[in-house]
């Protein structure tokens, strides 16, 4: 028996008790970035600088321990999801939600962050790599609505130039605005 095989036979005996496990499918491929903590005073710029309300979806792509969400939600009241391929991630992050009494307000999903339904997002935050960041800047131009704020930790877009740029703690953060498209202002 797989591994794969003997995790769903234990969920399905399991019953109600464990139905996120069978509805999580097996990661397709390995993180594209090593998880590396955003410093709390850098998730506290990065949610002023975009100006996080109670009235926002914030989505952290590559959300980790959950840390920014969490932030938004206690601080400003935003209810967000996290995206994170790694599974050990998601639970970490779960718990962490729970843990901060915001697991209402915020949840953690395991999916590959350039498959993911971003479109709901009112402010996306992200602590990638210029690699990523560059192949993942086409889905967000094409599935965020225009007025989506996205603020990035460490790099930018490469050609696609930030409105505006901070640093703290020595660490740069990103900013943009997704725009309407050409021919609608």
């Amino acid at each position: 028996m797989t591994f794969r095989a003997l995790l769903i036979a234990v969920v399905l005996a399991l019953g109600a008790a464990a139905p996120n496990l069978a509805q999580q499918p097996a990661p397709s491929r390995e993180p594209d970035v090593v998880f590396v903590p955003t410093p709390p005073d850098v998730v506290d710029a990065m949610l002023k600088l975009a100006k996080v309300t109670q009235s926002d979806v914030v989505y952290d792509l590559g959300s980790g321990d959950g840390r920014i969400l969490i932030a938004a939600a206690k601080t400003y009241g935003a209810r967000g999801v996290g995206i994170d391929i790694d599974p050990e991630r998601v639970r970490e992050a779960t718990a962490n939600a729970r843990a901060n009494n915001v697991a209402d307000k915020v949840t953690f999903r395991r999916e590959d962050l350039f498959l993911a339904d971003i479109s709901p997002a009112t402010v996306v935050t992200l602590y990638l790599s210029p690699s990523v960041n560059s192949r993942l800047a086409p889905k967000l131009m094409m599935e965020l609505k225009p007025g989506t704020r996205i603020v990035s930790h460490a790099f930018d877009f490469g050609s696609w130039k930030p409105q505006q740029r901070i640093t703290v703690s020595g660490r740069p953060i990103f900013f943009w605005t997704i725009a309407p498209p050409r021919g609608t202002r």
